[in-house]
């Protein structure tokens, strides 16, 4: 019998890696992932905002990022600013306040173009997954650890398993392409 448990691990992990992804894409709410994961120079390291400062929901279009040191400010202004989130910060003196402008026609086509782009990479990464397990199977088989039927029931056995790990990326993209446009 074969163990799919690295498959079933690794291709969970390719679908938080992910989730993780598309939540920084902006979608018409506010939402904390766009900018907790953008890194600023902080004292000479390369710093998450999340690891500085508190950041709350002030409203469906504002973000509010208060720094626990008032001086990492115009860091963190600058920071967003040059990120690909697309908005635009402004200081109030003790804060960071993001205003989310209504996603455009042309935004939400380019939004949805880069859903579409994420999700490739993790399909990708899926079938390296696929393609190291096909590996280990013949291995086994040419090492008479399994039998010649045994590994053709596991290709297709493992063929069912990576269809499954797809439709839930796709569904993962589906929702935030759908979050996108409405």
């Amino acid at each position: 019998m074969y163990d799919f448990s690295k498959l079933n691990n690794d291709s969970s992990k390719v679908a938080d890696w992910l989730k993780n992804e598309l939540g920084v894409i902006r979608a018409g709410r506010a939402n904390p992932q766009l900018v907790e994961e953008i890194k600023i120079d902080y004292y000479g390291s390369p710093t998450p905002i999340k690891h500085i400062a508190t950041i709350t929901i002030q409203d469906a279009k504002t973000i509010i990022i208060q720094p626990w040191d008032k001086k990492s400010i115009p860091l963190i202004e600058k920071a967003i600013s040059v990120s690909q989130a697309g908005v635009n910060p402004i200081s109030d003196g003790d804060k960071v306040r993001v205003s989310l402008p209504e996603l455009t026609g042309e935004r939400r086509t380019q939004l949805t173009k880069l859903v579409g782009e994420k999700l490739e990479e993790a399909k990708i990464s899926l079938r390296k997954l696929r393609a190291s397990t096909l590996d280990d199977i013949d291995e086994k088989e040419k090492n008479k650890q399994i039998s010649e039927d045994e590994k053709f029931r596991l290709k297709d056995e493992l063929q069912k398993k990576v269809d499954e790990a797809t439709k839930r990326l796709e569904d993962i993209a589906d929702k935030k392409k759908l979050e996108i446009n409405s």
